[in-house]
């Protein structure tokens, strides 16, 4: 039957068998005016929802990330994203090739040399917030997915975490543990963190509680374990043992490490004196040998979701773009305890009575 249908595409085509069986295979030694005819012809005879679950279509990926995601060491969440993106294509008969770009500010002329590529079948980028290689991007005829930024023309499909609700989820079971006075430890380096401070502030509105930045919000600038050490440290130094937070929630887990080593270092117990959540959950399953409480963002399933969409795009050229938001995962440990607040704690509803 296979046979069959190549024959009746080369007929329709007027192409060789040969060349019809090469694009099939995904080998990438055609033209692309070729390729399109061919897919085009295979689409009518009904053969490209068989091929989707075997075949990729595709012999080269390049994926653009900036510097730090190629080393585990600088950044393990986009490191873990890109081994999720191999792993999808290893299977398939596919080359991955890679080329570090700036998050902002990017070479244009350099990612136009890796797109023009022969072997560049494909593209993801992972993190370019840059809108110029967005627009060069979709411009292009290569199908391209973005991983955790987004293309604000709406022409490129990108999957992210759903950094909103992440943060909206997390404070609200400190909420619901009993909590009311919480710290959020947090490193703003890109829009997604402040995507997930809005979620977080929103979770406040919606229990009547005041945000207060100086005494709810520390910022850092990275994601390390010293430097929240040394920032909760001070906090809780310049802070009054009566407005003293209750719980602190971390924007990542090397981050709570570090403000569980600050509360140790000052005599507070955790989870005793002062909760501690984790708003990431793959690094440090425990700190200190206290199981840690996170919401698990999700990672690999960046690279896995992203191959899924690419596929997508291969056989279904005109599919619509969109943004693919993946939610979180709850991992309760014991670093966090439910607390009884005390009634000043509580929101204060007020009880208008209409004549």
């Amino acid at each position: 039957m296979a046979k069959l249908r190549i024959a009746e595409i080369a007929a329709q085509t007027g192409l060789s068998i040969a060349t019809v069986s090469r694009v099939l295979a995904g080998k990438s030694n055609t033209r692309p005016a070729t390729r399109e005819k061919v897919l085009a012809a295979a689409r009518q005879q009904g053969v490209m929802e068989g091929l989707a679950n075997g075949r990729f279509l595709l012999n080269g990926l390049t994926i653009f990330a900036p510097s730090r995601a190629f080393n585990v060491r600088s950044d393990i969440f986009y490191y873990k994203v890109i081994q999720g993106i191999t792993q999808a294509v290893a299977q398939h008969d596919v080359r991955v090739r890679y080329c570090e770009l700036e998050e902002v500010d990017s070479d244009a002329l350099l990612f136009l040399e890796k797109m023009n590529q022969k072997d560049t079948g494909a593209a993801i980028l992972i993190g370019i917030d840059d809108p110029h290689i967005h627009q060069l991007a979709a411009d292009l005829s290569k199908p391209t997915v973005l991983i955790n930024c987004i293309d604000r023309s709406m022409r490129l499909p990108s999957i992210s975490p759903d950094h909103f609700l992440i943060g909206h989820y997390s404070i609200n079971y400190l909420f619901q543990m009993g909590h009311r006075n919480v710290l959020t430890l947090q490193c703003l380096r890109r829009y997604t963190m402040d995507l997930r401070i809005r979620g977080i502030r929103e979770a406040w509105k919606e229990q009547n509680l005041d945000f207060i930045e100086a005494k709810h919000l520390l910022v850092a600038e990275g994601f390390g374990s010293a430097e929240s050490e040394a920032r909760v440290a001070a906090f809780m130094e310049n802070c009054a043992p009566d407005d003293r937070p209750t719980a602190i929630l971390a924007g990542g887990d090397f981050m709570a490490a570090g403000a569980v080593k600050a509360l140790q270092n000052a005599g507070l117990r955790v989870p005793q004196d002062v909760s501690v959540m984790s708003m990431d959950g793959f690094n440090l399953a425990d700190i200190n040998d206290i199981p840690l409480t996170t919401l698990h963002v999700p990672r690999d399933e960046l690279g896995a979701e992203a191959i899924r969409v690419l596929r997508q795009q291969l056989f279904e050229p005109r599919s619509p773009c969109g943004n693919l938001l993946l939610g979180g995962q709850l991992i309760t440990g014991s670093s966090v305890r439910r607390i009884k607040h005390s009634a000043k704690q509580m929101p204060v509803y007020q009880k208008i009575i209409y004549d």
